[in-house]
């Protein structure tokens, strides 16, 4: 959804946009200094491009070189190289100081293909005609227009800004002409013709979206004193985070309710920006998006799907706070980044010995999470044993049936636990692999009282040899592969005198085993 934003003629520029109360005169500035200082502003908070669209191709080429007038560093005469580019038509008889902006279809190619790539420097593009319909750039977030357009034409150079892409939560469409009337003419046809959804809202609605959601973001540290993220050093400003966590975790639903606030107010942010209300807030922003980077931060052999923090605003947390550092839980928390596969005693007295007991829940939570995860792909049923200890320990929290001094309890026994799981191996004289078939056999008391443990370890020996032997690589999508397999499996229960009645059941829990260990053995 794009906020058009008025921005007056080019004769007589204004502060604010449509919508927003009486706009602010100020000096006139011409159409390339405006365009310039907005999008460095847009930039300063979303990461992106831009397109001006202009009448003609006179003023393209005049735009172009005012503007590289102001910032000859955006400059360059490779079309690979260089921030700004004109891309028009155009033929061997027009002017001389025209040609360099008349590419060809190789040219054009070319520069098409670095204009969609976000993290290509060819950030803005002038054109006339071109790449108004039917070209795609997901990163491009701005829009310039100075050229009287209508129906069918406004409603497709619109579509421009609204591409999905990553968290973007939508354009901005900055009219110098007064759009307005012939807009409402093309969502009324479009309507008519059948659209739904909304293409465009005014940029006071984003404002005020902005506003509603920093208030609710205030309120969830009410009470707590951040004045000191807007004055202190990097360094300081980090120090901050553990008390914040602190006070957001120590909330009912505290967590849960930060990452949706600051998610919507970030959505609202990259709307409203540059207009001088989200300005205004810029520092509280980075603070509250500091805050739920921190409780957002996954377990490092967590795997993420997508992207967790709200790509809109990164740019402002790396101004607000050293590179990553407001995502670092361990260095917000004032602790050296442990080896999750050791949790060693040393480390988890630390955790123990911290004053703020509700972040330190949360940090044990997010590495027994991301350990258990990691578990997962090698041992199934002792990862589902261990899942199912955090989730109650967990739960019982959350509810407040426990004190959090005392779920730290269960969850340091818990993480000793998990070590010690990692030696039953060696005292087995198992593998890893075996291990893990041996645990899924084990699930079954009546099993192991009737067979006995070397019985049981030389079934889970003879599991992996038979599923290292017949697994294929796409053996979990093929019928007969899967079949063959668990027949073979039942083989070798029946073999060894498991008990009848419960070999349905080690069946599938081995066959389970066996899919995640073909997946480890295919990438290893």
């Amino acid at each position: 959804m794009s906020p058009i934003g008025a921005r007056g003629s080019q004769n007589d520029l204004i502060d604010g946009f449509a919508g927003t109360g009486a706009p602010r005169r100020r000096t006139p500035r011409s159409p390339a200094q405006d365009i310039v200082g907005h999008f460095e502003e847009r930039l300063e908070a979303l990461d992106g491009k831009a397109m001006v669209v202009c009448m003609s191709r006179r003023i393209c080429v005049e735009l172009y070189n005012e503007i590289v007038r102001l910032r000859p560093e955006w400059h360059h005469e490779d079309d690979d190289k260089g921030v700004i580019k004109v891309v028009m038509t155009g033929s061997a008889s027009d002017p001389s100081g025209w040609q360099p902006h008349i590419p060809n279809k190789q040219r054009r190619e070319l520069l098409a293909k670095q204009f969609r790539d976000p993290n290509d420097p060819f950030k803005m593009v002038i054109v006339r005609d071109m790449w108004l319909t039917g070209f795609d750039a997901p990163s491009l977030h701005t829009m310039y227009l100075d050229k009287p357009m209508r129906a069918h034409g406004l409603m497709q150079a619109i579509a421009r800004v609204n591409r999905v892409f990553r968290d973007k939560p939508g354009g901005l469409v900055v009219d110098y002409l007064g759009l307005a009337h012939e807009l409402q003419a093309a969502l009324a046809a479009y309507t008519e013709s059948g659209g739904t959804g909304r293409t465009a809202i005014d940029q006071a609605e984003a404002v005020a979206a902005m506003k509603e959601n920093y208030e609710v973001c205030c309120g969830l540290f009410h009470g707590f004193d951040w004045s000191a993220w807007k004055t202190r050093t990097p360094e300081a400003r980090l120090s901050l985070l553990p008390s914040a966590q602190e006070h957001i975790l120590a909330q009912e639903d505290g967590r849960d309710r930060l990452l949706t606030a600051v998610a919507k107010l970030s959505r609202a942010f990259a709307l409203a920006v540059p207009h001088e209300q989200a300005l205004a807030i810029r520092d509280d922003v980075a603070f509250f998006q500091a805050v739920r980077a921190a409780l957002a931060k996954r377990a490092p052999s967590e795997q993420r799907a997508e992207e967790d923090f709200d790509y809109a605003i990164r740019q402002i947390i790396s101004e607000a706070v050293a590179p990553e550092g407001v995502v670092d839980l361990f260095a917000a928390a004032g602790l050296k980044r442990p080896d999750i596969l050791i949790l060693s005693d040393q480390f988890l007295a630390e955790v123990q010995g911290m004053p703020q007991k509700n972040l330190a829940v949360e940090l044990l939570r997010k590495l027994l999470h991301g350990e258990i995860k990691t578990r997962r792909r090698k041992n199934v049923v002792q990862a589902r044993s261990f899942a199912e200890l955090l989730e109650g320990a967990i739960r019982r929290y959350q509810n407040r049936a426990v004190e959090a001094a005392q779920v730290i309890e269960e969850l340091v026994a818990l993480a000793k636990k998990m070590r010690e799981a990692d030696c039953r191996g060696e005292e087995l004289g198992l593998s890893e692999d075996e291990l893990a078939f041996y645990d899924a056999l084990q699930t079954n008391d009546s099993a192991v009282k009737v067979l006995g443990e070397p019985t049981l370890q030389r079934i889970a020996r003879e599991l992996v040899e038979t599923v290292r032997r017949n697994v294929s690589i796409d053996w979990t999508e093929r019928e007969n592969v899967r079949a063959n397999l668990r027949r073979l499996v039942k083989r070798v229960l029946r073999k060894h005198r498991y008990p009848p009645d419960k070999q349905e059941k080690a069946t599938q829990t081995a066959l389970e085993q066996a899919e995640v260990l073909s997946e480890a053995w295919a990438s290893a």
